[in-house]
């Protein structure tokens, strides 16, 4: 707790300071009592209170209200859904399985206007926001992929080519190393460590307040505090690492002209959400495309659907890349570790050739099929320490997978 004092030195108090009825009698001694805000100050374990086990569920349901600053999108247009139930889904032993647990939130699997399947959790609901952590990362694959198409971008370029002024973390890596998570520095992603690079972030980023004396960086003054003495990736591995989406959206705005949030905007529209689609922004109001949506688990599916359409929206609108995302899929990118050693990372998603998507910190996927055109939407909250289970995230693509596999 801290407190506010009002004193006036030596000069005559104001009016207002005065006491009531004497103007010559100054009031007594005022106390504002403060407390640090309890979402965000940092307690156990190193990790602010939104972040806390027992509290993690309730947060990831209501993200959009943690973020300390944030942005708001609605789009004019939405995407038609109705209900035609393919009772295969239900009836697979993975979904009985993985929707009966008590970290699970919701489900949803759509193809065109239609879903397939759809589930929720007694504390949840179809139309309330849902964190959806690093899926975020997923519009930097349709805004490259546009800018590839108009031949905006080379993607075998150094980021100091469009960045000048970034940290030796960035400057010598190709863009397109940075799209694969194939980037070697000192950022480090390792969830059982309270002090690595990710939670360090997260002052940045408006997740978590500032220690006594620690300043509130902006998310890009952060970003390029990362250093490296050799960005060369030799592990033949994916180096997972949020911050590289943050570098691509700046190298976006550079190229483009544009600004994040215009984005996002044509993002939102052309996928037809139909509530509204939050995002955590820094203090300098930058989207944190790194991981700080928030939206339904229908909007997902109309988000992932996309994919499927080849970056084209509801309303013809051109958002993305066919050729880009068919690239994504064909191309070798770089391997993830076992258990989920079938996947490889490319251009800002994760694909096993056919299926292209991408997971969430807590517990979330999303996976869309563009062969097929099925989409799958899983929110869940990991409730132990970490946050993170290999093991798990595997059992979900693997379900997500089979069910956008299943005969039409």
């Amino acid at each position: 707790m801290t407190a506010l004092t009002r004193d006036t030195g030596n000069r005559a108090p104001s009016p207002l300071e005065a006491g009531p009825g004497r103007g010559d009698q100054p009031m007594s001694q005022s106390v504002i009592a403060t407390d640090r805000n309890p979402d965000l100050f940092v307690g156990e374990g190193g990790r602010p209170g939104w972040n806390q086990p027992d509290r993690r569920r309730r947060a990831f349901h209501h993200m959009h209200e943690v973020f300390r600053y944030s942005l708001g999108i609605r789009a004019p247009e939405t995407l038609r859904l109705r209900k035609v139930i393919d009772r295969r889904i239900g009836d697979l032993e993975p979904v009985r399985r993985l929707t009966g647990t008590t970290q699970f939130s919701a489900m949803v699997v759509a193809r065109d206007g239609i879903v397939l399947f759809e589930n929720y959790a007694p504390d949840f609901g179809p139309r309330q926001p849902h964190s959806i952590q690093s899926i975020t990362k997923t519009t930097m694959n349709l805004v490259f992929g546009l800018l590839v198409e108009r031949e905006s971008m080379d993607l075998a370029s150094p980021v100091s080519h469009y960045l000048p002024d970034i940290g030796s973390g960035y400057a010598a890596a190709t863009v397109q190393d940075v799209l694969d998570m194939n980037v070697v520095n000192d950022f480090s992603e390792d969830y059982r460590d309270p002090l690595a690079s990710v939670f360090l972030q997260e002052v940045a980023m408006g997740w978590r307040l500032p220690g006594p004396d620690q300043p509130e960086p902006a998310n890009r003054a952060f970003i390029r505090g990362i250093k490296s003495a050799d960005v060369t990736n030799r592990t033949g591995l994916v180096q997972y690492k949020s911050a590289n989406t943050d570098v691509l959206g700046e190298i976006a705005e550079r190229v483009s002209g544009r600004s994040l949030r215009e984005m996002l905007i044509d993002i939102v529209e052309a996928a037809g959400l139909e509530d509204p689609f939050h995002i955590g922004t820094d203090r300098e109001g930058t989207p944190i495309i790194n991981g700080g949506a928030c939206l339904s688990a229908r909007d997902l599916a109309r988000y992932a659907l996309l994919f499927v359409r080849g970056g084209r929206g509801v309303s013809g609108q051109v958002v993305g890349s066919r050729a880009f995302i068919e690239t994504t899929r064909q191309r070798r990118g770089v391997p993830y570790a076992a258990p989920r050693g079938w996947q490889r990372y490319s251009n800002q998603t994760a694909t096993d050739g056919q299926c292209l998507g991408h997971g969430g910190y807590g517990g979330q996927y999303m996976l869309a099929n563009p062969d097929t055109g099925v989409v799958v939407v899983f929110f869940s909250v990991l409730e132990d320490a970490d946050a993170h289970d290999a093991a798990y995230s595997a059992e979900v693509i693997r379900m997500a997978e089979e069910i956008t596999r299943l005969p039409a």
